[in-house]
């Protein structure tokens, strides 16, 4: 009995972590996301943390002005794409083809995003000093090791909770 509380307690335990990583990943997606992805996160980054001087900030502020008109409707596009997939999610009879179409849609939505976003990018890049560029990629390089690191703790807690769950089922056939 004391075994099965302890697994439970563990298993709480895991589904809770697993819920509170989902939770502070989809508060963050949906922080950078919106009109304020540009003005607010990215370029507090580039001044504060590249030390931009002001003509490099008017710069990118320039930037930012001359793509957010292509950015917003594919922001646009995803969030209703994704609000489409939820209420078929939620209809209760699952339509395979509808959301692959969806999903599709959301692909080629999403590729379009990327090339965006490298662009801005690239623009942005090209206003940096040497040492900036340094600094940038410094930063991108500590940046994608933790990416890695968070995603083989995920892998790491999703296979802890498959374990737990196959012992739990397990349990009652042994007793």
């Amino acid at each position: 009995m004391k075994s099965k509380s302890v697994l439970l307690v563990g298993l709480a335990l895991v589904l809770t972590l697993t819920a509170a990583v989902g939770i502070s990943q989809t508060v963050r997606r949906a922080h950078m996301h919106g009109d304020g992805m540009f003005e607010g996160h990215m370029l507090h980054f580039f001044t504060d943390y590249l030390d931009l001087t002001d003509a490099q900030q008017a710069q990118v502020k320039d930037i930012m002005a001359k793509e957010k008109p292509a950015l917003k409707p594919l922001m646009q596009q995803m969030a209703q794409s994704h609000q489409q997939i939820r209420e078929l999610t939620m209809a209760g009879t699952f339509d395979e083809a509808k959301v692959r179409t969806l999903a599709t849609q959301q692909a080629q939505t999403m590729t379009e995003m990327i090339v965006q976003k490298a662009r801005i990018e690239s623009e942005m890049i090209q206003i940096l000093t040497p040492e900036q560029k340094t600094k940038l990629n410094d930063f991108m390089a500590k940046h994608e090791q933790r990416m890695m690191k968070h995603m083989q703790l995920n892998d790491f807690m999703a296979k802890h909770e498959q374990r737990m769950m196959k012992h739990m089922q397990e349990q009652p056939q042994n007793q």
